[in-house]
């Protein structure tokens, strides 16, 4: 099957196990079809779970990482190495099923480019991983894999009985797949893994549009979660998980000794249970710290709860913040760093690997720590904290910094480079 590609306006199928809520792969999907919409190219979207226009969708419910028949794959072929007939068989049936379905998909929506979002990198889903191999191979379709992680980077994976099928299909490496890596760790990694090159197309934000201020809705954002006026907020914008490091931002608010200075985490502890999230809470109190934990008042659209309180997007947090907080063991890129950037406020960065490859050598202004809080880190809090003129500076500096590295005029040129590779006419 190769398609006949139009002289301009492309049908583009995103293609993954999610494309709804704010999980990283979710957002930068939408950020890619946002710069292609506005080149005329339409965005089509297949996965298990969908918020998306049903009008440009297909939803697959075993394209899901959560289905049940998923979990039961998932549950016998990782920290196993013995690999029962039956998981095979459900593999193989389940990928022809799936594969069946991504012909459909590119029929009805008469897909011109396929552009699969971590679906081919990380086996979440093995037999979708399988199918969408298959589909490639059978058919030549012009495809682009963006991969966000690849499991040899996660130790879950690491003990598995499927590593035939991880070989052949994560990533798969059949010639009409251009691969695209979000970082340089990655872009070296399957380089040497699979012999495979890449595209290097970091994690982007909307420089060229202002970020949102204060406005009558979020007016009252401290108040609503117990934040005085003259308070300083130190905002972690993150999940509630141990690579995150956010016991040193507890231990940063101890160390800067002033009671003013509260700490309010954003979001949920996610999938990885409740421990870690109690741990803190129990070393927040140990310290003295006041620690918000706020994620019931934070979600993907403004509105009121059941109880007519206020639900504020992470936009409202930004802008009511003071500094960001973002001490991580081990990011795939930074999201939240770049959103510290765009929203222009001052922040502590733990120096994980891809900050110090990807990110350090621009130049960027952060208070920078190194696996551990020192005089010097607390001593730079405190300045930015209080030498309003030198913190105008850095943000000042940190925001353009990211218009010229990380904006959407850097992801329109991968991606011009990408489409060309298949149409042969420069379109974006």
């Amino acid at each position: 099957m190769n398609p006949i590609i139009p002289p301009s306006g492309r049908n583009i199928g995103f293609v993954g196990t999610r494309f709804a809520g704010t999980d990283g792969v979710s957002l930068e999907a939408a950020k890619w079809a946002k710069v292609l919409w506005d080149h005329r190219h339409v965005s089509h979207w297949y996965a298990g779970k969908l918020d998306t226009d049903p009008a440009v969708s297909m939803l697959v419910p075993h394209a899901w990482f959560g289905h049940p028949d998923i979990d039961w794959i998932s549950e016998r072929a990782f920290g196993a190495v013995r690999r029962d007939p039956e998981v095979t068989r459900r593999i193989f049936a389940l990928a022809e099923h799936l594969k069946r379905t991504l012909y459909e998909f590119v029929e009805r929506f008469s897909i011109d480019i396929m552009v699969v979002q971590n679906a081919l990198c990380i086996p979440m889903n093995i037999p979708l991983g399988v199918a969408i191999s298959m589909f490639c191979a059978e058919t030549n379709f012009p495809t682009i894999a963006h991969h966000h992680d690849f499991y040899w980077e996660r130790d879950r994976f690491s003990v598995n009985c499927v590593g035939d099928l991880l070989r052949m299909a994560f990533p798969c490496t059949v010639p009409s797949i251009q691969h695209v890596t979000i970082n340089s760790e990655g872009q070296r990694s399957l380089s040497h893994r699979r012999g495979a090159s890449s595209v290097l197309v970091p994690n982007v934000l909307n420089f060229e549009t202002e970020p949102p201020g204060i406005d009558d809705f979020n007016r009252d954002f401290r108040q609503a979660i117990g934040i005085e006026p003259d308070d300083i907020l130190f905002l972690q914008p993150t999940r509630v998980v141990p690579r995150k490091g956010i016991e040193h931002s507890i231990n940063l608010i101890k160390a800067l000794e002033n009671p003013r200075c509260k700490l309010v985490i954003s979001h949920e502890s996610g999938d990885e249970g409740h421990a870690y999230r109690d741990s803190l809470q129990e070393l927040a109190e140990q310290q003295g710290v006041d620690l918000r934990y706020v994620p019931t008042r934070i979600g993907e659209e403004r509105g009121y709860n059941e109880q007519g309180e206020k639900i504020f997007l992470l936009a409202d947090a930004y802008a009511h913040a003071d500094f960001i907080t973002y001490p991580s063991l081990y990011e795939g890129f930074g999201n939240a760093l770049l959103e510290a950037f765009y929203y222009r406020k001052p922040v502590l960065v733990n120096r994980y690997s891809i900050y110090v490859t990807d990110i350090e050598p621009r130049g960027f202004d952060v208070v920078a720590m190194n696996g551990y809080l020192t005089r010097e880190v607390v001593q730079g809090v405190q300045r930015v904290i209080t030498d309003h003129a030198y913190r105008d500076a850095m943000v000042a500096k940190n925001y353009e910094l990211g218009r010229r590295f990380f904006g959407y005029a850097l992801l329109r040129r991968k991606l011009r480079a990408l489409i060309t590779n298949v149409t042969g006419a420069d379109e974006l």
